[in-house]
């Protein structure tokens, strides 16, 4: 079931699409853009793009209005996104960029709390097989248990989490977050890769 995108009133108001001299009213400004930017590519599982994909998408570009924002303001949208850890350049250049509407910790956070709700399911359905009766599992349930990357993103236990269909780069460094914490491993798995929680 596809949603439809609820615009922000500045996105109908044509002085939106020109960065504003006063600088409080520019960060406002800028704040508006960067919760657009985050909204819409959530929206549309967009996690990356070049800056002239950007400019001719509708996210920049306003065909009704006949308004779009120049390169020069879109390049200083995505930089505050990238100073609040929502985007990282993908080259030297600045032309293609990685958009993360949840920072890799967030991501990783979701992910490590499936991994633990699947985990006490499974394990409470095993002993529960047993004939044992559980009262009480431990929330980490999850101990060494490995997923595939596909699994994470493509499985059918993952279908209806907000990080099913989650692009391979973003779910790498979800992952690399949750190694640091020493929450799970990335593993070569075959040809592939996966993860073990701890």
């Amino acid at each position: 079931m596809a949603m439809s995108f609820e615009w922000p009133w500045q996105y109908r108001f044509p002085p939106f699409f020109t960065l504003q001299p006063n600088v409080d009213t520019r960060q406002k400004q800028l704040a508006a853009w960067c919760s657009l930017v985050l909204s819409f590519c959530r929206l549309h599982k967009q996690s990356s793009m070049t800056v002239m994909e950007a400019q001719e998408s509708p996210l920049f570009n306003n065909v009704k209005l006949q308004r779009k924002l120049p390169v020069e303001s879109i390049q200083i949208v995505l930089e505050e996104l990238r100073k609040k850890g929502n985007l990282e350049w993908l080259d030297k250049n600045k032309s293609s960029f990685l958009i993360m509407w949840r920072r890799p910790e967030e991501w990783g956070k979701l992910i490590y709390q499936w991994g633990s709700r699947l985990s006490e399911r499974s394990f409470c359905g095993y002993l529960k097989s047993c004939g044992l009766v559980v009262r009480r599992v431990s929330r980490s349930g999850q101990n060494n248990s490995v997923f595939t990357l596909y699994e994470l993103t493509s499985g059918e236990d993952t279908e209806g989490e907000e990080f099913h269909g989650l692009d391979e780069a973003t779910l790498l460094r979800a992952l690399q977050a949750l190694q640091q914490e020493h929450k799970a491993e990335i593993i070569t798995l075959g040809d592939g890769r996966g993860v073990k929680f701890f």
